[in-house]
C-alpha cells in the first residue's frame, strides 16, 4: 500500500527503506531538502512539502509523522490536519505522551480523520531488524494499516515460541500488537522505555562495580583487575542476563573497555518521567525506574564509569546525543 513518511530522521528513513523492501509505495518529505532527494535517489517518491506529500497520496491518504516529540510533533500533525480529509489517517510514530494522543486523535475525528499512536522501538538497527510496534487507535483503522505493520515488523524469527503459544491468536508474535485506543500504544512504549531505563542502569551499575573491583581502597588479597568485555562477552553465553543490551554493551567495552570516549551525562527523553508520573498517579510503587530516572539527572552534574556504559548503550542502540568525544 502507500504511505507518507514525514520526517526522514535516523528511524524514519529506514523505515522508509523496509516498506519499500517489502514492496510499499512511499512519498517522503524533510525539512531537509537533502534527505528527502536521497531517499528519492533509492524508489521514494520525494515531496517538498507537506502540501505535495498530501497531493501525491491517494485516498484514504495515511500520513505517519516520525519527527522529534513535542513541538514538532504538534505542529507536523496540526498542519496535516489542515489539509487531509475525512477517511485519511495519521500516524505517530514518535516517543509522544500518551495524553497527548487522546487530545489529538479527539480533535482530528471531529474532522472525520483517523489518528493512531506508534510506540516504535528498534532503533538504528530497524532496518534489518524491523521494528516492535505497540499501537493504540480504532481497530478500523489498524487492520486498514495492517499491511504496513506486518512489514516493519520482525516476524517470528528465530525466537522460540512461548511454550502454549500455538494455542493464541493475534500478531504479538509477528512483533506488533493493537494494545487499545487512542494513547494506548505510547502509554505501552512509555512503560516500556521506563523498563529499559532501570534495566540499563543495572548494566552499568553492575560494570562499574567490576572496573572498581582493583581500587586500592580494598585490601590486595581481593583486588581483582577483571577484564570487562570479556566479561560481558562471556555473559552473552547462556547467562539469565543475555539481551539486546548486553549484546551493545559488548560491542562498547571490546571497542573500548575504559569508555574513555563517552561523556558520561546521559539525557532521558521523556518516556522515564512519565512513567514515573503515571506510577504516582496509579499509586504503584516504582523503586528501580524512580531511582534510574534520578541516576540520569544526577549524570550532568558529576559522571561515573556507570554513566559512561549508559551513554555507550545509548548511543549504540539509538544513536542519542551523549556520543563519544569528537564524533
Amino acid at each position: 500500500m502507500q504511505l507518507g513518511m514525514i520526517g526522514l530522521g535516523r528511524m524514519g528513513a529506514n523505515m522508509v527503506r523496509r516498506l519499500m523492501r517489502g514492496g510499499h509505495a512511499c512519498v517522503a518529505h524533510d525539512r531537509d531538502a537533502e534527505n528527502t532527494r536521497k531517499l528519492a535517489g533509492e524508489g521514494a517518491t520525494g515531496a517538498a512539502s507537506l502540501d505535495e506529500l498530501v497531493a501525491k497520496l491517494t485516498k484514504p491518504r495515511v500520513a505517519w509523522v516520525m519527527v522529534p516529540a513535542g513541538p514538532p510533533t504538534e505542529q507536523a500533525i496540526a498542519d496535516l490536519g489542515n489539509r487531509m480529509e475525512a477517511g485519511d489517517i495519521v500516524i505517530d510514530g514518535g516517543n509522544s505522551y500518551f495524553k497527548d494522543d487522546v487530545r489529538r486523535a479527539k480533535a482530528l475525528r471531529a474532522k472525520g480523520i483517523r489518528y493512531v499512536d506508534v510506540g516504535t522501538s528498534g532503533g538504528v538497527f530497524g532496518l534489518d531488524r524491523g521494528y516492535c510496534l505497540m499501537i493504540g487507535g480504532e481497530r478500523e483503522a489498524i487492520l486498514h494499516l495492517d499491511p504496513v505493520f506486518r512489514t516493519l515488523a520482525p516476524s517470528r524469527g528465530d525466537i522460540p515460541r512461548t511454550p502454549g503459544r500455538e494455542r493464541a491468536q493475534g500478531s504479538a508474535e509477528q512483533g506488533y500488537l493493537h494494545c487499545g485506543p487512542a494513547g494506548a500504544g505510547h502509554f505501552v512504549k512509555m512503560v516500556h522505555n521506563g523498563i529499559e531505563y532501570g534495566l540499563m542502569q543495572a548494566f552499568a551499575e553492575g560494570f562499574d562495580i567490576l572496573r572498581h573491583a582493583s581500587s586500592e581502597k580494598l585490601p590486595e588479597e581481593v583486588r581483582y583487575d577483571l577484564p570487562l568485555a570479556e566479561i560481558a562477552e562471556v555473559w552473552r553465553r547462556g547467562s539469565v542476563l543475555g539481551s539486546w543490551l548486553l549484546d551493545l554493551t559488548a560491542t562498547a567495552l571490546l571497542e573500548d573497555p575504559t569508555l574513555k570516549d563517552y561523556t558520561g551525562s546521559v539525557d532521558d527523553s521523556g518516556e522515564g518521567r512519565w512513567t514515573v508520573m503515571a506510577a504516582i498517579e496509579e499509586a504503584v510503587p516504582a523503586d528501580v525506574i524512580s531511582a534510574s530516572l534520578f541516576a540520569r539527572f544526577r549524570s550532568r552534574q558529576e559522571h561515573t564509569f556507570a554513566e559512561k556504559v549508559l551513554s555507550a548503550m545509548r548511543y549504540k542502540f539509538g544513536g542519542h546525543v551523549e556520543r563519544p568525544n569528537g564524533r
